[in-house]
């Protein structure tokens, strides 16, 4: 099937950070573009997220590491503008999530993690190696960085701003087929994240949980992560313009929303180690997501059954915030090659 050279029509199934990234690269290089999600964005799971640009439960490693550098810079530019679009940037510290003084596993030592994301490390600018004075106690090693940190319910409502500006629109519409979503459009991309478990169907898309608690900050103005990349209870605290974020938990296939109020208490008691005065600040929320995970994510094209390409972009785990302007950019490649013809198709 030939596709006109022209603007394409393009249906974008899902309306959180992944489908309004996507949709924005592609309103704004011309095309006509509609976001259909069944949930406003602030009911997405992207509205739960931490918001720290940073690479965390997301394969393949190599592809994540393009797509969160170039996320990097531009929630950094973004940034010039917090107010309008939710993105600053703040100082913290990464560790890992074991204390060497709890007797486990010792704290990587070199001067960079030990890890497949070596050159996300390298490319975050002024990263280094934290000094002692700078660790909490029992960690060994950790790493300084200033990164974005983004007020995700901010930057979804600048992203559909962004989004209709550039003549795109979000409808409310629950999406069953994208067979039947193809039958409208000249392109169909589906960023349904957790959906594409029953959308595509993909059996494996699966949850991981996370809940969060968020405080009144008692004045706290850096961030701080300890986590593993396996591991099924981490330590963050994430300061926002609404409170502090503290976390949390990556339960795997774990389906529940409701938050447990025993989970809760652990998650401030581990943030209280590294901050003290969180033990006592005034809980105004507690929240629970289910990040999209998959052994890797999904950013390929292939044909549906109707004969309109499909741009397949979901299973970006706990990063999809981190990695969402890298591929949407990977996205309005696919597209750009399917308007100058039938480009490669592929799972």
């Amino acid at each position: 099937m030939a596709i006109n050279t022209g603007g394409m029509d393009v249906a974008v199934i899902g309306g959180g950070v992944i489908g309004l990234t996507s949709a924005i690269a592609l309103a704004e290089d011309g095309h006509r573009v509609r976001v259909l999600s069944r949930d406003a964005a602030g009911g997405t799971t992207s509205a739960v997220a931490g918001g720290l640009c940073w690479p965390y439960r997301i394969r393949p490693y190599e592809r994540a590491v393009q797509w969160s550098v170039r996320s990097f810079h531009v929630l950094a530019a973004l940034a010039e503008r917090p107010e309008e679009t939710g993105a600053r940037m703040v100082t913290g510290t990464m560790t890992d999530a074991t204390d060497s003084t709890d007797g486990g596993r010792e704290a990587h030592s070199g001067d960079r993690p030990d890890d497949d994301l070596s050159a996300w490390y390298d490319a975050v600018p002024g990263l280094r190696r934290a000094s002692v004075t700078e660790l909490p106690e029992g960690h060994a090693a950790g790493w300084r960085a200033r990164t974005p940190l983004v007020d995700m319910p901010a930057h979804l409502r600048y992203l559909e701003r962004r989004l209709t500006d550039a003549g795109g629109s979000v409808e409310r519409q629950e999406i069953t087929s994208l067979t039947e979503a193809g039958r409208t459009a000249d392109v169909v991309v589906n960023c349904s994240g957790l959906g594409a478990r029953e959308l595509v169907p993909d059996p494996d898309v699966h949850p991981v949980q996370g809940q969060l608690v968020i405080v009144e900050n008692p004045g706290i103005e850096e961030w701080y992560v300890a986590a593993d990349a396996g591991s099924a209870d981490t330590t963050y605290v994430l300061p926002q313009p609404y409170g502090v974020v503290l976390g949390g938990t990556a339960r795997e296939n774990a389906w529940s929303r409701e938050p447990d109020p025993a989970v809760a208490e652990a998650i401030v008691a581990r943030c209280a180690r590294r901050f003290p005065e969180l033990a006592g600040a005034r809980v105004r929320e507690h929240k629970v997501g289910l990040r999209p995970a998959r052994p890797a994510v999904r950013l390929a094209v292939e044909r549906l059954p109707g004969g309109t390409p499909c741009v397949h972009n979901y299973g970006h785990g706990g990063a999809g915030v981190t990695v969402s302007w890298g591929c949407a950019d990977e996205v309005l490649r696919s597209v750009r090659t399917l308007r100058e013809g039938d480009g490669p198709l592929g799972r």
